[in-house]
């Protein structure tokens, strides 16, 4: 995570500028340090997936796995071309991935709506390529939806909350919804890192404006 600016690509990389694959996946612990759920697949055949990017994924992933419903989360890197990367080749925004949290709800507990309505609440998506002091393609905004009925909550979501940041007078949104190629899961110190590392750094400020549609459904 970035303390301050710095210089850093704000352009994705192409096909050809990208960084080449890595063989091998990280190596990450299956176990959720909080909760002991499993954070990879197979998980029970009635919980549901879902991907969101919203700058450092430290605090990112402890906003999702504190809401009731959730039955874990991890976090990782998506959205990008590199197969592989590790969190260095992230960084260098050579991989066009973000970083990401991947989540697995039960939705008989919460809706993909509270989901959403979490994440465009903890986060400013008006930004591009940044979350506040941490700046880089790995921090921009984005949703990446598994199942289509998220494409349409997500697309509606975002309408909504632009026409409540505008009545604030803020920006237009930059958040990048579409369809979830490969999640790639990040290395083991990563995971759950402020269950341990209470004092770590978490990046999370929204706008204040808050999503105030019917989140029951």
């Amino acid at each position: 995570m970035l303390f301050g600016m710095s210089k850093k690509p704000v352009e994705l990389p192409s096909a050809e500028t990208a960084l080449p694959d890595r063989a091998y996946p990280n190596q990450f612990s299956r176990e959720h340090f909080v909760n002991g759920n499993p954070i990879a697949e197979p998980v029970p055949a009635n919980l549901r997936k879902a991907v969101f990017g919203l700058g450092c994924f430290w605090g990112a992933e402890r906003l999702f796995w504190e809401l009731p419903g959730v039955f874990s989360t991890a976090v990782g890197y998506a959205g990008g071309l590199t197969k592989n990367p590790s969190y260095e080749d992230v960084c260098s925004g050579k991989t066009g991935h973000t970083e990401v949290v991947l989540v697995f709800y039960d939705p008989v507990l919460i809706s993909y709506e509270k989901l959403l309505a979490a994440f465009w609440e903890a986060h400013d998506p008006t930004q591009g390529m940044r979350q506040g002091n941490d700046l880089g393609t790995q921090y921009r905004s984005a949703i990446y939806w598994t199942y289509s009925h998220q494409s349409d909550h997500a697309t509606a979501s975002m309408r909504h909350f632009q026409q409540a940041l505008r009545e604030k007078s803020l920006g237009n949104i930059t958040t990048e919804v579409r369809e979830l190629d490969n999640f790639y899961y990040a290395e083991d110190y990563h995971q759950q890192y402020l269950a341990k590392n209470p004092e770590g750094y978490c990046g999370l400020v929204g706008t204040g404006v808050c999503y105030d549609r019917d989140t029951s459904a």
